[in-house]
């Protein structure tokens, strides 16, 4: 009997590309295995050990004889790369529509709603790299106080403001002002406010960022778990993602050291329930800025910081590891690349060395945790529970 499953994102992990990756301009793109060579070879014993190299030819990674974890990879049915129809998805909501893209900048009517809504002119508005672009607006901005404003090859409107001109809570309130604006046809998935500091030629940005995401448009897992009585945690930017929806706690931390310290805390104070976890600093810190480098030593600490997960965990416990789209440094630009993403599943009573196959879904993850926990199915996705029985 499972009592409590703790589902970790490695925000930005993919491992391989989709069959429809050329669409979406990422061509060739995997992930772990580009980090993998640009380095030499990873040395990633813990996640080796779950069966991670069983999922494809990473570079340093082998395949244990007999790994204590069960494999598998896990397809994309939403259409699209962004980390919120991603993380749905896991919670069973199959986005089949885009979300809108703006290549060329957001269209006149969308930026002058949103400057008469926060009482200022905005700078910017265009796809740009956020370090970059600060680089390139900061001393404009800071002089006149207007946002910078930008987005990406993903559904985003990104709003920039160093702290010294514009406080942390009142860039969270244009950012609130945009999320009302944004409806249909220009309902981006997120809005994401960025704060930085520091002077011209050094901007640098905080760990203030706020993702101020849509409302997930259907019951999420999230949803049904809470709905039973069961406690749903989410650390990181989990709240954000789901607009606080299906949480009965919410943990924001600022990286992955202090992600990975608030899970192993949580783990012994909410004995059952969900404990749903985003580690973004993958994506966040060295996918979006083609740090390959910077992205293998991230690997090695989260890998570093197993055992101790792996330590508090119960009997009655399931870990899946997975993550919600690629980020491959060595990719043409900097956004997220149309992967498949892994899936390692863990528990201390459970089946050991399983191939769980190439999933159609990232829903099945979703599915499997409602049949864990014992609530009614999702809308999409095939539970891998039984794969996981002893016996």
């Amino acid at each position: 009997m499972i009592n409590r499953v703790i589902l970790i994102v490695l925000d930005g992990l993919g491992v391989g590309e989709l069959p429809d990756a050329a669409q979406y301009g990422d061509r060739g793109s995997n992930t772990l295995a580009r980090v993998a060579a640009v380095v030499g070879g990873l040395t990633l014993p813990n996640l080796e050990a779950l069966g991670l190299g069983h999922i494809g030819e990473f570079p340093g990674l082998r395949r244990m004889g007999e790994p204590d974890g069960c494999f598998g990879k896990m397809a994309e049915l939403s259409k699209g790369k962004d980390t919120t129809m991603g993380h749905w998805e896991m919670a069973g909501l199959v986005v089949e529509q885009p979300f809108p893209t703006y290549p060329k900048g957001f269209p006149r009517e969308v930026m002058e709603a949103f400057q008469k809504a926060i009482g200022r002119k905005a700078l910017g508005n265009r796809v740009a790299s956020g370090t970059e672009i600060i680089q390139e607006l900061g001393e404009e901005h800071l002089k006149t106080g207007a946002p910078i404003v930008y987005t990406s090859a993903d559904s985003v409107f990104q709003i920039a403001a160093h702290e010294r001109a514009v406080p942390v809570e009142e860039l969270y309130r244009m950012c609130r002002e945009a999320r009302k604006l944004l409806k249909p046809p220009h309902q981006v998935a997120r809005v994401i406010a960025r704060p930085f500091v520091g002077e011209p030629g050094g901007f640098v940005r905080t760990e203030g960022r706020r993702d101020f995401s849509l409302d997930p448009p259907g019951e999420t897992l999230l949803d049904l778990l809470k709905q039973a009585g069961q406690p749903v945690v989410g650390i990181g930017k989990i709240d954000d993602l789901f607009k606080g929806r299906g949480l009965t706690r919410a943990i924001h931390t600022k990286n992955n050291e202090v992600g990975m310290d608030e899970t192993i805390r949580i783990l012994s104070l909410v004995p059952r329930g969900l404990v749903f976890v985003n580690l973004v600093d993958f994506d966040m810190l060295y996918g979006h800025r083609n740090d390959a480098a910077g992205y293998a030593k991230a690997l090695e600490a989260f890998d570093a910081r197993l055992p101790a997960l792996l330590g508090g965990m119960r009997q009655g416990d399931l870990l899946c590891l997975t993550s919600d789209h690629g980020n491959d440094p060595l990719g043409p630009g900097t956004d997220h690349t149309r992967e498949y993403v892994p899936l390692l599943a863990y528990g201390p009573r459970l089946a050991r060395g399983v191939n769980l196959g190439t999933r159609r879904t990232f829903a099945d993850v979703g599915q499997t945790v409602a049949d864990a926990l014992g609530v009614k199915r999702l809308a999409w996705g095939d539970s891998f529970l039984d794969s996981l029985a002893v016996g």
